[in-house]
């Protein structure tokens, strides 16, 4: 009997710029980063590399998948994997071989280089950078834990820097490739007691403040610095915060234009329906504009590489908005038609399809827990037109462009019921859907989009990836929904909930 399969949550391209290299399609499923090359759909790596990735991964543990802290107090680190010089891949003991600590990879992000892959694993809160080979394998090159939870993560237009927006409405930067770190000098506080033998009258009291005083004239003498615990011990800076929990981030660079040079922004959205504009490193504590129009939470944010003055958002409301984000003005509501009230846009995505006698942009939105995508064309005043609702075989996760003239790969969740996040399936298929071609055409000024497979998604689909424990019992697979399907407990609850 079959068993399911983990769905690919997020996918990314490498593109490469040098001459006889294909392009590489990675992605995440379970614990597990896979790369294909995108021309055949071949599977060519698997991270990490020394668990076998046809054995059944552990099964996930019964607390909060979505916690701040690891599962476990003590992460036992292995031996540097793959030339690591300050990151390594945890790993512990069980009966089933060496597993992670990890139980997905929410993030994945790639260079415009083509050279570097970027995936943030869930529960150790760890960024890690990635050299992708000519032969598609993983080499990692750093592994960053950072202090609280990433929720969305981007880099600077010169692949130079990640930005990382976390949980608690903090931005930081890292660099892309760590120097060595150099921990900051920090003077230590001199402190003297308060209290005199005025003050203080019983003798308990009276030896106590006579060994304060004892302890700080030792201090003193000897200069002693009290020991600081170091929460992040690489190069990190923080840039900007807001005072409610980030859902997403955008850098974004404006072209020059006449006698003007060209200029950085980091466009954040929070839950509290703010999405802020800030200047680029290292101005970003300068906010340039504020976009206030939402009414709900903020989960996507998206700029057309076509119109980089246009920003398209979605949370969890009816509609989209698409704005003049340097003007801070509205543009367009954007109705979604026939979708709930209650849902929640997880995904903004764009492409353009050439032909002949022109070209058209197409945004794509995905409704969480939906298999349906909707699909509009970017209009030549900045609109945006419903083209069609494309139904695919099941939940959409995410989508990626890839392939001729403007054609994507959609990642499809073939495990839970189609229009839910939390009813499985009561039987798996073998192979199982993880992917499917979105096939866009422009004859005559008429754009078609159609939804199937190709030789590369076959491909994608045969090749697999690890199996979901049969055992899981229903908190366990509530545990593995939530880490799919998390955008909706986002949504302020009120008091009629």
């Amino acid at each position: 009997m079959a068993e399911f399969q983990h769905p690919f949550q997020t996918l990314t391209i490498v593109t490469r710029q040098s001459n006889g290299h294909s392009d590489v399609l990675v992605a995440a499923a379970g614990p597990y980063l896979y790369s294909y090359a995108a021309k055949s759909g071949q599977r060519l790596a698997v991270w990490p590399k020394h668990i076998d990735p046809s054995h059944t991964v552990a099964a996930l543990p019964t607390s909060d998948v979505d916690g701040q802290a690891p599962p476990g107090k003590k992460i036992k680190l292995s031996p540097v994997e793959d030339g690591a010089d300050n990151g390594s891949v945890p790993s512990k003991s069980d009966s089933n071989g060496s597993l992670t600590t990890w139980t997905n990879i929410p993030i994945l992000l790639s260079t415009s280089n083509g050279k570097h892959v970027v995936a943030m694993t869930a529960e150790d809160k760890c960024i890690r950078v990635f050299e992708i080979s000519e032969a598609g394998e993983f080499l990692q090159l750093s592994a960053r834990n950072m202090a609280k939870k990433p929720c969305a993560l981007d880099l600077t237009a010169d692949d130079q820097i990640i930005l990382c927006a976390d949980k608690f409405g903090d931005v930081y930067s890292l660099p892309l490739i760590p120097g060595e770190y150099v921990k900051p000098k920090t003077q230590a506080k001199k402190t003297k007691p308060v209290a005199t033998p005025l003050t203080v009258h019983s003798k308990r009291n009276l030896r106590s403040l006579e060994q304060q005083h004892l302890q700080a004239e030792r201090a003193e003498k000897t200069q002693e610095e009290p020991e600081e615990k170091t929460v992040l011990n690489f190069e990190h800076e923080l840039i900007l915060g807001h005072v409610s929990m980030l859902t997403d981030i955008v850098a974004v660079t404006l072209p020059s234009t006449e006698g003007n040079h060209s200029r950085n922004y980091i466009l954040t959205a929070d839950r509290d329906e703010h999405i802020r504009i800030s200047r680029g490193i290292p101005q970003a504590h300068i906010i340039e504009q504020y976009c206030l129009g939402h009414r709900s939470l903020i989960t996507k944010l998206y700029v057309p590489p076509w119109a980089p003055h246009v920003l398209v958002s979605g949370g969890g409301e009816g509609h989209l908005l698409s704005w003049n984000w340097s003007e801070g003005r509205i543009h367009q509501t954007v109705p979604l038609d026939e979708v709930p009230e209650e849902a929640v846009v997880s995904g903004i995505w764009g492409t353009e399809v050439k032909s002949a006698t022109g070209s058209a942009q197409v945004i794509f939105v995905a409704i969480e827990s939906s298999p349906r995508l909707l699909c509009f064309t970017f209009e030549s005043d900045y609109t945006l037109k419903l083209h069609s609702h494309l139904q695919l075989s099941g939940n959409v996760l995410d989508l990626v462009t890839s392939g001729p003239n403007g054609s994507l790969i959609a990642s499809i969740d073939a495990v839970r019921e189609q229009g839910t996040g939390g009813s499985w399936r009561t039987s798996a298929v073998s192979p199982q859907t993880l992917a499917e071609r979105i096939q866009l055409e422009l004859s005559s000024d008429v754009l078609s989009i159609s939804a199937g497979q190709d030789s590369i998604t076959e491909s994608l689909n045969a090749a697999g990836t690890s199996n979901i424990p049969a055992t899981l019992d229903a908190k366990q697979r509530k545990a593995l929904d939530d880490t799919v399907y998390n955008l909706g407990n986002l949504r302020k609850r009120t008091f009629d909930d």
